[in-house]
């Protein structure tokens, strides 16, 4: 047995899990969210958990276990608190604002940078530094993070960029003079 896949997922207060023909539905506070099952796993709801098990024993079926237990616990703890990123801007002349649903970086560049939000996640913008993504699901608000990140990713010898709030950059000597 799968060490994550057996342990049930609790379900908090507030948040409904609904089975249908091969797809698990899950919905609470922050929003809704739904998952595809695949056929190599069974899912049951008892009471205020959700059961994962899985339906053989080949290596598929119990890949498929814990990952499919993840992505439901995943779920859960999206729609009842939600998830969130926070970056953080460095460099002279570097900001961010909102107009819309487009987030506008400057970043040194010979033109603005504007992202488009995607719907589900909620971009916010403090002090023209500091970007927060946050929405109730766990994969689109890391990849969109990682995209906004990208447009500028912290170089090692000044530290400029965008980086996460707790990302640790090593920093490079320049060059020794003498």
């Amino acid at each position: 047995m799968s060490r994550v896949g057996r342990q049930p997922v609790p379900v908090p207060a507030g948040v409904k899990v609904e089975l249908t023909d091969g797809e698990v539905r899950v919905q609470g506070p922050q929003g809704r969210l739904s998952h595809r099952l695949p056929a190599e796993v069974a899912v049951r709801v008892e009471g205020s958990s959700v059961i994962v098990e899985r339906r053989g024993e080949s290596k598929r079926h119990r890949a498929m276990h814990g990952t499919v237990r993840s992505v439901i616990a995943n779920m859960v703890q999206g729609v009842a608190t939600g998830y969130r990123r926070e970056l953080e801007i460095q460099g002279v002349g570097y900001r961010a604002e909102i107009r819309g649903r487009k987030l506008v970086l400057s970043l040194g560049y010979s033109h603005p940078v504007e992202y488009d939000v995607p719907e589900g996640v909620k971009v916010e913008v403090a002090d023209q530094t500091k970007i927060a993504v946050s929405g109730p699901d766990k994969v689109l608000v890391g990849n969109v993070a990682a995209r906004i990140r990208s447009f500028c990713v912290v170089e090692p010898y000044k530290g400029k960029g965008i980086r996460y709030r707790d990302e640790h950059v090593r920093r490079k000597a320049g060059k020794a003079v003498g």
